[in-house]
């Protein structure tokens, strides 16, 4: 009986899809569900990148507040890709800009960046975030092609490939980019 009562107090912590550590203080996962809220809790998150249009759920929404959790609700369409379709996705430039600036600003850290399956729009926001950091093209595209898998998409590739993170040299900070 005593032991029951132990495994029930015992706390899960289970991780989000996808999860992993960008760098210091930066985490990115598909999208949380309220099994994930314990796990989460331990980063001591100050702020959630949201890339999906959907509004936040209630319950999320809820353990957002009761954490002292900003949301950033920067909402990219989902595109399901085709081999007609693919090659024209069109990537929000604007957005994923906007998205690295909440990154820069360690004010924000640690931060959670996330999307359905954090495979495409998160791995957009976090390959143009590694050029930034001076990540050859090639790590970039390993790091990209571990969370998308099969999904991998050109199209993805070729926008960070082309992405001009020029604009945001002026907010780097100290977190692992490198100073010239």
């Amino acid at each position: 009986m005593e032991r029951e009562v132990e495994e029930e107090e015992e706390e899960m912590f289970v991780p989000p899809l996808n999860f992993a550590m960008v760098d210091h203080g930066i985490y990115r996962s598909g999208f949380p569900e309220q099994s994930n809220f314990s796990f989460l809790q331990t980063f001591g998150l100050r702020s959630i990148i949201y890339l999906c249009p959907e509004p936040y759920p209630d319950a999320n929404t809820e353990f957002l507040k009761s954490n002292g959790i900003q949301l950033f609700h920067l909402g990219i369409e989902g595109h399901k890709s085709s081999c007609i379709q693919e090659p024209f996705v069109n990537i929000p430039e604007d957005t994923i800009r906007e998205a690295l600036k909440v990154v820069l600003d360690v004010r924000n850290h640690p931060l959670l960046i996330h999307c359905k399956r954090g495979k495409h729009r998160t791995g957009c926001v976090v390959g143009c975030l590694r050029k930034l950091q001076r990540w050859c093209l090639s790590s970039v595209f390993d790091e990209y092609q571990r969370f998308a898998a099969a999904k991998a998409r050109v199209s993805d590739q070729r926008f960070m490939e082309k992405f001009d993170v020029s604009s945001l040299k002026h907010s780097l900070t100290s977190f692992s980019c490198p100073k010239r």
